[in-house]
Protein backbone atom coordinates (compact mmCIF):
# COMPACT_ATOMS: atom_id res chain seq x y z
CA UNK A 1 0.00 0.00 0.00
CA UNK A 2 1.68 3.21 -0.39
CA UNK A 3 2.82 5.68 2.35
CA UNK A 4 0.03 8.68 1.21
CA UNK A 5 -2.64 5.93 0.60
CA UNK A 6 -2.06 4.00 4.20
CA UNK A 7 -1.76 7.54 5.41
CA UNK A 8 -5.22 8.91 4.01
CA UNK A 9 -6.91 6.08 5.25
CA UNK A 10 -5.39 6.04 8.76
CA UNK A 11 -6.16 9.77 9.05
CA UNK A 12 -9.88 8.70 7.75
CA UNK A 13 -9.90 5.76 9.52
CA UNK A 14 -9.00 7.66 13.00
CA UNK A 15 -11.69 11.04 12.03
CA UNK A 16 -14.72 8.35 11.85
CA UNK A 17 -13.81 6.29 14.24
CA UNK A 18 -13.13 9.24 16.72
CA UNK A 19 -16.36 10.51 15.84
CA UNK A 20 -18.21 7.45 16.09
CA UNK A 21 -16.76 6.43 19.79
CA UNK A 22 -16.80 10.29 21.14
CA UNK A 23 -20.28 10.58 20.24
CA UNK A 24 -21.16 7.21 20.85
CA UNK A 25 -19.46 8.08 24.76
CA UNK A 26 -21.03 10.96 24.85
CA UNK A 27 -24.21 10.22 23.58
CA UNK A 28 -23.82 6.68 26.50
CA UNK A 29 -22.73 9.47 28.97
CA UNK A 30 -25.76 11.18 29.29
CA UNK A 31 -28.06 8.54 28.70
CA UNK A 32 -26.30 6.95 31.87
CA UNK A 33 -26.53 10.29 33.92
CA UNK A 34 -30.74 9.88 33.33
CA UNK A 35 -30.35 6.22 34.21
CA UNK A 36 -28.50 6.60 37.20
CA UNK A 37 -30.89 8.91 38.70
CA UNK A 38 -33.65 7.01 38.38
CA UNK A 39 -32.45 3.32 39.03
CA UNK A 40 -30.85 2.13 42.86
CA UNK A 41 -26.86 1.36 42.55
CA UNK A 42 -28.50 -2.19 43.56
CA UNK A 43 -29.69 -2.44 39.81
CA UNK A 44 -26.18 -2.00 38.22
CA UNK A 45 -25.02 -4.21 40.89
CA UNK A 46 -27.38 -7.49 39.37
CA UNK A 47 -25.97 -6.67 35.87
CA UNK A 48 -22.48 -6.56 37.26
CA UNK A 49 -22.76 -9.81 38.55
CA UNK A 50 -23.45 -11.62 35.63
CA UNK A 51 -20.04 -9.55 33.82
CA UNK A 52 -17.98 -12.41 34.06
CA UNK A 53 -20.42 -14.89 32.59
CA UNK A 54 -21.19 -13.02 29.43
CA UNK A 55 -17.56 -11.51 29.05
CA UNK A 56 -16.12 -14.63 28.85
CA UNK A 57 -18.93 -16.44 26.93
CA UNK A 58 -18.69 -13.92 24.02
CA UNK A 59 -14.80 -14.26 24.28
CA UNK A 60 -15.19 -18.18 22.98
CA UNK A 61 -17.47 -17.03 20.51
CA UNK A 62 -15.28 -14.49 18.66
CA UNK A 63 -11.87 -16.84 19.58
CA UNK A 64 -9.88 -14.03 18.39
CA UNK A 65 -11.01 -14.72 14.76
CA UNK A 66 -11.77 -11.19 13.99
CA UNK A 67 -8.24 -10.47 14.48
CA UNK A 68 -7.30 -13.85 12.72
CA UNK A 69 -9.30 -12.37 9.51
CA UNK A 70 -7.88 -8.88 9.59
CA UNK A 71 -3.74 -9.96 10.05
CA UNK A 72 -4.45 -12.77 7.20
CA UNK A 73 -3.07 -11.24 3.74
CA UNK A 74 -5.37 -12.82 1.85
CA UNK A 75 -8.96 -13.56 3.03
CA UNK A 76 -12.25 -15.13 0.91
CA UNK A 77 -15.87 -15.44 1.55
CA UNK A 78 -15.16 -19.32 2.72
CA UNK A 79 -13.26 -18.02 5.36
CA UNK A 80 -15.95 -15.17 6.52
CA UNK A 81 -18.10 -18.10 6.34
CA UNK A 82 -16.11 -20.40 8.00
CA UNK A 83 -15.52 -18.32 10.84
CA UNK A 84 -19.61 -16.87 10.66
CA UNK A 85 -20.99 -20.08 11.28
CA UNK A 86 -18.15 -21.07 14.36
CA UNK A 87 -18.87 -18.07 15.96
CA UNK A 88 -23.16 -19.04 15.72
CA UNK A 89 -23.05 -22.46 16.60
CA UNK A 90 -20.44 -21.32 19.92
CA UNK A 91 -22.81 -18.76 20.85
CA UNK A 92 -26.17 -21.43 20.68
CA UNK A 93 -24.02 -23.84 22.76
CA UNK A 94 -23.20 -20.83 25.45
CA UNK A 95 -26.83 -19.86 25.21
CA UNK A 96 -27.49 -23.55 26.46
CA UNK A 97 -25.22 -23.40 29.60
CA UNK A 98 -26.00 -20.24 30.57
CA UNK A 99 -29.84 -20.96 30.82
CA UNK A 100 -29.42 -24.19 32.46
CA UNK A 101 -26.77 -22.78 34.17
CA UNK A 102 -29.13 -19.81 35.79
CA UNK A 103 -30.34 -21.08 38.65
CA UNK A 104 -26.82 -21.99 40.38
CA UNK A 105 -26.03 -18.43 39.33
CA UNK A 106 -28.61 -16.56 41.00
CA UNK A 107 -28.23 -19.50 44.46
CA UNK A 108 -24.32 -18.35 44.21
CA UNK A 109 -24.93 -14.28 44.68
CA UNK A 110 -27.68 -15.18 46.82
CA UNK A 111 -30.07 -13.13 44.31
CA UNK A 112 -33.10 -15.04 43.22
CA UNK A 113 -33.94 -12.42 40.55
CA UNK A 114 -30.83 -13.44 38.52
CA UNK A 115 -32.27 -16.49 37.32
CA UNK A 116 -34.47 -14.85 34.68
CA UNK A 117 -32.58 -11.85 34.11
CA UNK A 118 -29.29 -14.27 33.17
CA UNK A 119 -31.57 -16.48 30.67
CA UNK A 120 -33.11 -13.19 28.92
CA UNK A 121 -29.91 -11.30 28.55
CA UNK A 122 -27.74 -14.02 27.68
CA UNK A 123 -29.89 -13.99 24.37
CA UNK A 124 -27.80 -11.41 23.37
CA UNK A 125 -24.52 -14.03 22.85
CA UNK A 126 -26.38 -15.09 19.90
CA UNK A 127 -27.55 -12.07 18.67
CA UNK A 128 -23.89 -10.38 18.44
CA UNK A 129 -22.43 -13.65 17.19
CA UNK A 130 -24.13 -12.76 14.29
CA UNK A 131 -22.39 -8.92 13.83
CA UNK A 132 -18.54 -10.29 14.48
CA UNK A 133 -17.54 -10.96 10.74
CA UNK A 134 -19.98 -8.27 9.82
CA UNK A 135 -18.07 -5.92 11.92
CA UNK A 136 -14.74 -7.18 11.08
CA UNK A 137 -15.16 -6.70 7.37
CA UNK A 138 -15.65 -3.21 7.24
CA UNK A 139 -12.50 -2.86 9.95
CA UNK A 140 -10.33 -4.32 6.76
CA UNK A 141 -11.94 -1.97 4.97
CA UNK A 142 -11.37 0.96 7.02
CA UNK A 143 -14.81 1.97 6.97
CA UNK A 144 -15.79 3.67 10.26
CA UNK A 145 -17.67 6.07 8.74
CA UNK A 146 -20.51 3.08 8.66
CA UNK A 147 -19.94 1.91 11.92
CA UNK A 148 -20.17 5.23 13.32
CA UNK A 149 -23.43 5.60 11.81
CA UNK A 150 -24.78 2.06 13.35
CA UNK A 151 -23.12 2.59 16.58
CA UNK A 152 -25.37 6.44 17.17
CA UNK A 153 -28.20 4.93 15.96
CA UNK A 154 -28.15 1.83 17.81
CA UNK A 155 -26.53 3.58 20.92
CA UNK A 156 -29.54 6.26 20.78
CA UNK A 157 -32.35 3.99 20.21
CA UNK A 158 -31.82 1.41 22.70
CA UNK A 159 -31.06 4.56 25.50
CA UNK A 160 -34.10 5.86 24.80
CA UNK A 161 -35.72 2.59 25.45
CA UNK A 162 -33.85 2.05 28.78
CA UNK A 163 -35.22 5.37 30.17
CA UNK A 164 -38.85 5.12 29.15
CA UNK A 165 -38.64 1.74 31.20
CA UNK A 166 -36.96 3.01 33.93
CA UNK A 167 -39.58 6.39 34.18
CA UNK A 168 -42.48 4.10 34.29
CA UNK A 169 -40.67 1.34 37.25
CA UNK A 170 -39.14 -1.42 35.66
CA UNK A 171 -36.20 -1.09 37.36
CA UNK A 172 -32.88 -3.58 36.59
CA UNK A 173 -35.29 -4.82 33.39
CA UNK A 174 -34.83 -1.22 31.95
CA UNK A 175 -30.80 -2.04 31.72
CA UNK A 176 -31.54 -5.51 30.28
CA UNK A 177 -33.90 -4.08 27.45
CA UNK A 178 -31.19 -1.55 26.47
CA UNK A 179 -28.55 -4.04 26.00
CA UNK A 180 -30.87 -6.32 24.15
CA UNK A 181 -31.84 -3.68 22.13
CA UNK A 182 -29.05 -2.31 21.10
CA UNK A 183 -27.59 -5.34 19.60
CA UNK A 184 -30.26 -6.72 18.11
CA UNK A 185 -30.44 -3.23 16.08
CA UNK A 186 -26.78 -2.87 15.54
CA UNK A 187 -26.75 -6.45 14.04
CA UNK A 188 -29.40 -5.57 11.70
CA UNK A 189 -27.83 -2.57 10.71
CA UNK A 190 -24.61 -4.23 9.55
CA UNK A 191 -26.43 -6.18 7.50
CA UNK A 192 -28.37 -4.18 5.88
CA UNK A 193 -25.21 -1.55 5.47
CA UNK A 194 -22.39 -4.42 5.08
CA UNK A 195 -24.50 -5.90 1.98
CA UNK A 196 -22.98 -9.80 2.72
CA UNK A 197 -24.18 -12.87 3.33
CA UNK A 198 -22.52 -16.04 4.76
CA UNK A 199 -22.14 -18.85 2.04
CA UNK A 200 -23.61 -22.18 3.31
CA UNK A 201 -19.75 -23.64 3.52
CA UNK A 202 -17.64 -24.68 6.81
CA UNK A 203 -14.13 -24.79 5.41
CA UNK A 204 -12.51 -27.17 8.12
CA UNK A 205 -8.84 -26.23 6.59
CA UNK A 206 -9.75 -22.43 6.85
CA UNK A 207 -10.83 -22.89 10.25
CA UNK A 208 -7.44 -25.26 11.06
CA UNK A 209 -5.22 -22.12 9.55
CA UNK A 210 -6.95 -19.22 11.03
CA UNK A 211 -7.35 -20.76 14.79
CA UNK A 212 -3.41 -21.33 14.11
CA UNK A 213 -3.48 -17.54 15.11
CA UNK A 214 -6.61 -17.34 17.01
CA UNK A 215 -6.29 -19.64 19.48
CA UNK A 216 -3.07 -18.32 21.44
CA UNK A 217 -5.65 -15.04 21.26
CA UNK A 218 -8.55 -17.05 22.73
CA UNK A 219 -6.08 -18.14 25.58
CA UNK A 220 -4.42 -14.65 26.50
CA UNK A 221 -7.97 -13.57 25.57
CA UNK A 222 -9.49 -15.75 28.81
CA UNK A 223 -6.33 -14.61 31.05
CA UNK A 224 -7.55 -10.64 30.14
CA UNK A 225 -11.19 -11.56 31.16
CA UNK A 226 -10.66 -13.09 34.33
CA UNK A 227 -8.16 -10.11 34.93
CA UNK A 228 -11.04 -7.74 34.23
CA UNK A 229 -14.21 -9.33 36.11
CA UNK A 230 -12.70 -10.89 38.12
CA UNK A 231 -13.16 -8.19 40.83
CA UNK A 232 -16.58 -7.62 39.68
CA UNK A 233 -17.00 -11.46 40.41
CA UNK A 234 -15.49 -11.15 43.97
CA UNK A 235 -17.21 -7.69 45.32
CA UNK A 236 -20.59 -9.57 43.87
CA UNK A 237 -19.46 -12.18 46.32
CA UNK A 238 -18.36 -11.00 49.58
CA UNK A 239 -20.14 -7.92 49.58
CA UNK A 240 -23.86 -6.81 48.83
CA UNK A 241 -25.57 -6.04 45.69
CA UNK A 242 -25.19 -1.97 46.34
CA UNK A 243 -21.47 -1.89 47.13
CA UNK A 244 -21.08 -3.90 43.47
CA UNK A 245 -23.60 -1.40 42.14
CA UNK A 246 -21.19 1.28 43.90
CA UNK A 247 -17.88 -0.01 41.89
CA UNK A 248 -19.97 -1.03 38.69
CA UNK A 249 -20.74 2.77 38.48
CA UNK A 250 -17.58 4.02 39.47
CA UNK A 251 -15.85 1.84 37.29
CA UNK A 252 -18.15 2.51 33.66
CA UNK A 253 -17.09 6.53 33.28
CA UNK A 254 -13.41 5.80 33.39
CA UNK A 255 -13.46 2.78 31.34
CA UNK A 256 -15.94 4.13 28.94
CA UNK A 257 -13.17 7.59 28.10
CA UNK A 258 -10.55 5.17 28.32
CA UNK A 259 -12.34 1.80 26.21
CA UNK A 260 -13.45 5.05 23.54
CA UNK A 261 -9.71 6.00 23.17
CA UNK A 262 -8.58 2.35 22.85
CA UNK A 263 -11.18 1.29 20.54
CA UNK A 264 -10.37 4.21 18.24
CA UNK A 265 -6.83 3.58 17.72
CA UNK A 266 -7.07 -0.06 18.56
CA UNK A 267 -9.58 -0.84 15.46
CA UNK A 268 -7.11 1.64 12.97
CA UNK A 269 -3.83 0.50 14.07
CA UNK A 270 -4.19 -3.40 14.18
CA UNK A 271 -5.20 -3.03 10.62
CA UNK A 272 -2.48 -0.35 9.74
CA UNK A 273 0.23 -2.02 11.55
CA UNK A 274 -0.95 -5.39 9.83
CA UNK A 275 -0.41 -3.76 6.54
CA UNK A 276 3.57 -2.81 7.60
CA UNK A 277 4.61 -6.15 8.93
CA UNK A 278 6.81 -6.61 6.07
CA UNK A 279 7.89 -2.89 6.79
CA UNK A 280 9.93 -3.16 10.74
CA UNK A 281 11.21 0.48 10.41
CA UNK A 282 7.45 2.31 9.42
CA UNK A 283 6.05 0.29 11.44
CA UNK A 284 7.32 1.59 14.94
CA UNK A 285 7.16 4.61 13.32
CA UNK A 286 3.13 4.58 13.06
CA UNK A 287 3.00 2.26 16.53
CA UNK A 288 5.13 5.21 18.26
CA UNK A 289 2.90 7.85 16.86
CA UNK A 290 -0.04 6.06 18.03
CA UNK A 291 1.07 5.88 21.57
CA UNK A 292 1.83 9.43 21.69
CA UNK A 293 -1.71 10.62 20.62
CA UNK A 294 -3.22 8.21 23.47
CA UNK A 295 -0.77 10.00 26.45
CA UNK A 296 -1.40 13.34 24.84
CA UNK A 297 -5.62 12.60 25.41
CA UNK A 298 -5.88 10.16 27.83
CA UNK A 299 -3.67 11.54 30.70
CA UNK A 300 -5.49 14.85 31.36
CA UNK A 301 -8.83 13.79 30.84
CA UNK A 302 -8.88 11.16 33.00
CA UNK A 303 -7.06 12.83 35.44
CA UNK A 304 -9.31 16.39 35.25
CA UNK A 305 -11.75 13.50 35.94
CA UNK A 306 -10.60 12.39 39.06
CA UNK A 307 -10.21 16.30 40.27
CA UNK A 308 -13.44 16.88 39.58
CA UNK A 309 -14.97 13.59 40.80
CA UNK A 310 -17.05 14.61 43.63
CA UNK A 311 -19.12 17.52 42.49
CA UNK A 312 -19.73 16.05 38.97
CA UNK A 313 -20.86 12.93 40.86
CA UNK A 314 -23.42 14.68 43.60
CA UNK A 315 -24.46 17.17 41.04
CA UNK A 316 -25.55 14.79 37.86
CA UNK A 317 -25.81 11.29 40.18
CA UNK A 318 -27.23 12.82 43.04
CA UNK A 319 -26.16 11.85 47.15
CA UNK A 320 -26.95 7.89 46.43
CA UNK A 321 -23.70 7.70 44.72
CA UNK A 322 -21.44 9.65 46.56
CA UNK A 323 -19.85 6.07 48.03
CA UNK A 324 -18.51 6.02 44.49
CA UNK A 325 -16.50 9.21 44.14
CA UNK A 326 -12.92 7.38 45.88
CA UNK A 327 -13.24 4.25 43.52
CA UNK A 328 -13.77 6.41 40.27
CA UNK A 329 -10.60 8.66 41.20
CA UNK A 330 -8.31 5.78 41.79
CA UNK A 331 -9.67 3.81 39.23
CA UNK A 332 -9.11 7.19 36.81
CA UNK A 333 -5.47 6.41 37.32
CA UNK A 334 -5.72 3.10 36.74
CA UNK A 335 -7.34 3.31 33.23
CA UNK A 336 -4.60 5.84 32.06
CA UNK A 337 -2.65 3.38 31.65
CA UNK A 338 -4.49 0.84 29.82
CA UNK A 339 -4.87 2.26 25.86
CA UNK A 340 -0.86 2.05 26.45
CA UNK A 341 -0.62 -1.21 27.18
CA UNK A 342 -3.64 -2.31 24.67
CA UNK A 343 -1.58 -1.05 21.89
CA UNK A 344 1.72 -2.49 22.91
CA UNK A 345 0.23 -5.83 23.04
CA UNK A 346 -1.28 -4.63 19.80
CA UNK A 347 1.64 -4.70 17.87
CA UNK A 348 2.71 -7.91 18.74
CA UNK A 349 -0.93 -9.46 16.49
CA UNK A 350 0.17 -7.43 13.86
CA UNK A 351 3.45 -9.46 13.58
CA UNK A 352 1.78 -12.33 14.32
CA UNK A 353 3.01 -12.81 17.35
CA UNK A 354 -0.04 -14.11 18.98
CA UNK A 355 1.69 -16.81 21.04
CA UNK A 356 3.61 -14.03 22.79
CA UNK A 357 0.46 -11.92 23.64
CA UNK A 358 -0.47 -15.46 25.15
CA UNK A 359 2.59 -15.53 27.35
CA UNK A 360 2.58 -12.34 28.83
CA UNK A 361 -1.45 -12.58 29.80
CA UNK A 362 -0.24 -15.13 31.56
CA UNK A 363 3.10 -14.04 33.74
CA UNK A 364 0.59 -11.37 34.70
CA UNK A 365 -1.76 -14.12 36.78
CA UNK A 366 0.57 -14.62 40.28
CA UNK A 367 0.29 -10.83 40.43
CA UNK A 368 -3.46 -10.18 40.10
CA UNK A 369 -3.81 -13.01 42.54
CA UNK A 370 -1.46 -12.16 45.16
CA UNK A 371 -2.95 -8.35 45.12
CA UNK A 372 -6.35 -9.61 45.45
CA UNK A 373 -5.69 -12.15 47.61
CA UNK A 374 -4.38 -9.30 50.24
CA UNK A 375 -6.94 -6.57 49.61
CA UNK A 376 -10.19 -8.75 50.13
CA UNK A 377 -10.48 -8.35 53.73
CA UNK A 378 -9.87 -4.54 53.73
CA UNK A 379 -13.17 -3.58 51.44
CA UNK A 380 -14.29 -2.29 47.91
CA UNK A 381 -11.94 0.60 47.99
CA UNK A 382 -8.41 -1.58 48.87
CA UNK A 383 -9.63 -3.69 45.78
CA UNK A 384 -9.67 -0.78 43.97
CA UNK A 385 -6.65 0.64 44.89
CA UNK A 386 -4.92 -3.18 44.35
CA UNK A 387 -6.26 -2.91 40.44
CA UNK A 388 -4.31 0.45 39.92
CA UNK A 389 -1.38 -1.33 41.50
CA UNK A 390 -1.55 -4.49 39.22
CA UNK A 391 -2.56 -2.47 36.46
CA UNK A 392 1.24 -0.49 36.32
CA UNK A 393 2.69 -3.20 37.01
CA UNK A 394 1.69 -5.05 34.06
CA UNK A 395 2.78 -2.07 31.72
CA UNK A 396 6.20 -3.32 32.46
CA UNK A 397 4.91 -7.15 31.29
CA UNK A 398 3.42 -5.30 28.28
CA UNK A 399 6.23 -3.43 27.13
CA UNK A 400 8.70 -5.76 27.54
CA UNK A 401 8.26 -7.51 23.98
CA UNK A 402 8.12 -4.15 22.05
CA UNK A 403 11.22 -3.48 23.86
CA UNK A 404 13.13 -6.42 22.73
CA UNK A 405 12.20 -6.46 18.90
CA UNK A 406 11.88 -2.68 18.46
CA UNK A 407 13.79 -0.87 21.44
CA UNK A 408 10.99 1.09 22.37
CA UNK A 409 10.74 -0.41 25.85
CA UNK A 410 9.02 0.75 29.07
CA UNK A 411 11.10 3.38 30.33
CA UNK A 412 11.74 4.90 26.79
CA UNK A 413 7.92 5.49 26.66
CA UNK A 414 7.74 6.60 29.73
CA UNK A 415 10.20 9.15 28.72
CA UNK A 416 8.14 9.81 26.22
CA UNK A 417 5.17 11.08 28.07
CA UNK A 418 7.54 13.42 30.03
CA UNK A 419 6.02 16.46 28.78
CA UNK A 420 2.58 15.01 29.00
CA UNK A 421 2.41 14.30 32.64
CA UNK A 422 4.21 17.75 33.56
CA UNK A 423 1.24 19.74 31.72
CA UNK A 424 -1.47 17.66 33.36
CA UNK A 425 0.18 18.08 36.42
CA UNK A 426 0.11 21.96 36.00
CA UNK A 427 -3.89 20.99 34.74
CA UNK A 428 -4.57 19.56 37.69
CA UNK A 429 -3.08 21.92 40.05
CA UNK A 430 -4.82 25.10 38.59
CA UNK A 431 -8.10 23.40 38.79
CA UNK A 432 -7.36 22.39 42.37
CA UNK A 433 -7.05 25.91 42.96
CA UNK A 434 -9.56 27.16 41.58
CA UNK A 435 -12.25 24.49 43.40
CA UNK A 436 -10.90 26.35 46.54
CA UNK A 437 -11.83 29.26 45.78
CA UNK A 438 -15.10 29.07 44.16
CA UNK A 439 -18.20 28.34 46.73
CA UNK A 440 -20.30 26.26 44.59
CA UNK A 441 -19.85 22.88 43.22
CA UNK A 442 -21.97 23.70 39.69
CA UNK A 443 -19.15 26.56 39.49
CA UNK A 444 -15.79 23.74 40.45
CA UNK A 445 -17.63 22.28 36.97
CA UNK A 446 -18.49 25.01 34.78
CA UNK A 447 -15.05 26.89 35.70
CA UNK A 448 -12.87 23.90 36.20
CA UNK A 449 -13.50 22.05 33.12
CA UNK A 450 -12.16 25.39 30.44
CA UNK A 451 -9.62 26.26 32.85
CA UNK A 452 -8.21 23.03 32.33
CA UNK A 453 -8.61 22.71 29.34
CA UNK A 454 -7.22 26.05 28.63
CA UNK A 455 -3.96 25.52 31.00
CA UNK A 456 -3.64 22.09 29.79
CA UNK A 457 -3.57 23.20 25.59
CA UNK A 458 -1.48 26.40 26.82
CA UNK A 459 1.29 24.23 28.61
CA UNK A 460 1.21 21.72 25.10
CA UNK A 461 2.18 25.33 23.24
CA UNK A 462 4.85 26.06 25.98
CA UNK A 463 6.14 22.88 25.72
CA UNK A 464 6.02 22.30 22.16
CA UNK A 465 4.33 18.91 22.20
CA UNK A 466 4.22 18.12 18.90
CA UNK A 467 0.85 15.99 18.94
CA UNK A 468 -1.23 19.26 19.60
CA UNK A 469 -0.20 20.52 15.68
CA UNK A 470 -1.19 17.17 14.49
CA UNK A 471 -4.47 16.39 15.95
CA UNK A 472 -5.11 19.78 14.95
CA UNK A 473 -4.08 19.21 11.07
CA UNK A 474 -5.69 15.92 11.20
CA UNK A 475 -8.72 17.74 11.86
CA UNK A 476 -8.35 20.81 9.75
CA UNK A 477 -7.60 18.23 6.69
CA UNK A 478 -10.33 16.21 7.68
CA UNK A 479 -12.86 18.93 7.85
CA UNK A 480 -11.71 20.49 4.25
CA UNK A 481 -12.23 16.60 2.95
CA UNK A 482 -16.05 17.06 4.55
CA UNK A 483 -16.22 20.91 2.29
CA UNK A 484 -14.86 19.68 -1.08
Amino acid sequence: MPDQTLKDKTVKGIAWKAIDRFFVTGITFVFGIILARILMPSDYGLIGMLAIFFAFSQLFVESGFSKALIQKKNRTDVDYSTIFFFNLAVSLFFYVILYLSAHSIAVFFNEPRLKLITRILSLNIIINSLSLVQTTRLMIKLDFKTQAVISLISVTVSGLTAIYLAHYGFGVWALVMQNIIRTTLRTLLLFYYNKWFPLPVFSFSSFRELFGFSSKLLAAGTVAILFQNIYSLVIGKFFAAKELGYYTKAKQYPQLFSNTLTTILESVSFPVLSSLQDSPKQMISVYRRFMRVIVFFVMPSLTLFAVLAEPIIHILLTDKWLPAVPLLQWLCFARMITPISSLNMNILNAIGRSDLFLKIDIAKIPVAIIVLFITVPMGVTAIVIGNLVTTFINFFFNTYYPGKFFGFGAFKQLSEMREVALATLVMAGSVFGIMKLLPSELLHILVGVPVGMIVYLLMAHILNIKEKREITMIIVSFLKKKTV
